[in-house]
């Protein structure tokens, strides 16, 4: 299994630290609203390397954080007239709710900013104690300057890097570089916690390094998630973590790339988005997954609903395919499996393995199911029942690692359609050729299609 790192720049063999177990740990959300498709990308590229690292035999410890205390959050309850962390809660259950929809499995563990306070505060203390923080007036800030590799993952010049960097009027840090470790609280209904330094919150990034230590161990196999979080977040995390354990803090870094719209990333900020639950009243969540996976995960997406639908169109050839095999196991006739036919299909399944090992190259392993999927289809007539099985049991295989076919077997026909499509068999039946045409068309306006089989008549969306 090959990576692309991030900090070095280069495709690496993936050795875990332990042998047999992966630790993974990857960014998740800001509860405060619906999340889009943007930042569902990550979710469903890094659960799908997941499920591969798991189908080649890894113990998989993957860990997702939720941050749930942020000034979004705040700025939220403050809008809705209720508390920032009745806004997590809801937001948390909307989170889970979309992501089942995408067939993202849940991760090992999801940690929660506000259930780790008391790691979070310690880790101060300790980067503190280790000159590598300060506290001001109840605000503790990170000494970038004091660690000497910041941006190597970046790979930006720290000098450069303060040319561009700027002190807001009501910050006390004492260079342009530093970052908020831990917030004091401004206003008498923000949420606060009690600290050594006063009332207040962590920083965004600390909440990380805290967290992947404190569930991971000092230093993790991956650490993963969107390129917008490679600075400031990742390097901040890198910093952090490195100062207070002296260890590398991750061995690979993995980071997916934008979706765009004409051209220009797709964020809240801008409001060029459309979020999950937007979409998933026009498209199934499998469809949105499929979309998501057809190009490689470093690369940019282009966003239309033009495209979605011929990914659409792509995921139903596939699910075809699943329904013709079932419908041949329910139908078909004994036959044993001919020695060319089992090659045929184990081909397919290593040029899959071997594509998806080459750092988790998912448009080439689709294709490599679209080959495989026209394999089968020019088998079909040919074999019968045991070769359905082998079929399906292959097809599913692939298709469970990427998390497509993951529904209990074919869609149930609606009686209008069935009762249009006997009709039809029986108009074949008495020679009314220019009937039953009639009938095969009124079954397809309805979005079905009628496929007449050695062993019968099908019906399958159409």
């Amino acid at each position: 299994m090959k990576i692309y790192n991030t900090m070095t720049g280069e495709k690496e063999e993936f050795v875990p630290i332990n042998e047999g177990e992966a630790n993974i740990y990857v960014c998740g959300p800001t509860v405060y609203n619906f999340f889009h498709l943007g930042n569902a990308r990550p979710l469903v590229v890094f659960d799908c390397l997941r499920r591969y690292l798991e189908y080649i035999g890894y113990r998989v410890n993957f860990v997702q954080n939720f941050t749930d205390v942020d000034d979004k959050i705040i700025n939220k309850a403050r809008e809705e007239g209720i508390t920032a962390n009745e806004v997590s809660i809801n937001y948390i259950k909307e989170y889970f709710q979309d992501a089942k929809a995408l067939n993202v499995r849940e991760a090992s563990l999801h940690p929660k900013v506000t259930e780790n306070m008391s790691d979070i505060i310690a880790f101060i203390e300790k980067l503190i104690t280790k000159g590598f923080a300060y506290e001001v007036d109840g605000d503790v800030y990170y000494k970038t300057r004091a660690f000497s590799e910041y941006g190597k993952l970046s790979h930006q010049n720290i000098d450069e890097l303060e040319a561009g960097a700027r002190i807001n009027i009501e910050e006390k840090k004492h260079d342009p570089l530093d970052f908020a470790l831990w917030k004091a609280r401004k206003e008498p209904d923000e949420i606060a916690w009690e600290s050594p330094w006063g009332l207040g919150r962590p920083g965004w990034h600390i909440e990380c390094s805290a967290m992947a230590q404190k569930f991971l161990g000092d230093t993790i196999d991956i650490h993963a998630g969107g390129r917008d979080l490679c600075f400031p977040h990742h390097e901040n995390e890198i910093a952090q973590s490195e100062a207070c354990t002296g260890r590398p803090f991750a061995r690979y870094w993995m980071h997916n790339g934008y979706i765009t719209m004409n051209k220009e990333k797709v964020s809240k900020s801008k409001g060029n988005f459309f979020t999950v639950r937007e979409l998933l009243e026009e498209f199934d969540g499998e469809t949105l997954r499929f979309f998501l996976l057809q190009g490689h995960y470093r690369n940019p997406i282009e966003f239309s609903k033009e495209l979605i639908y011929q990914a659409k169109a792509g995921l139903d050839r596939i699910r075809r395919a699943k329904e013709n095999l079932q419908y041949i196991i329910e139908n078909g006739h004994e036959g044993e499996v001919s020695e060319d036919c089992i090659n045929q299909l184990n081909k397919r399944i290593d040029s899959f393995k071997m594509h998806m090992e080459d750092d988790l190259n998912t448009a080439d392993a689709i294709t490599d199911i679209f080959e495989m999927v026209t394999d089968i289809n020019s088998q079909l007539e040919k074999n019968g029942k045991e070769y359905a099985r082998l079929a399906l049991s292959k097809l599913q295989e692939v298709s469970n690692i990427l998390g497509f076919l993951q529904g209990e077997g074919t869609e149930e026909i609606p009686e209008n359609v069935k009762i249009l499509a006997d009709e039809r068999q029986e108009a074949r039946k008495n020679k009314d050729f220019k009937r039953a045409d009639e009938l095969r068309d009124e079954v397809l306006k309805l979005g079905y299609e009628i496929k007449d089989m050695p062993e019968g008549m099908q019906i399958v969306k159409a």
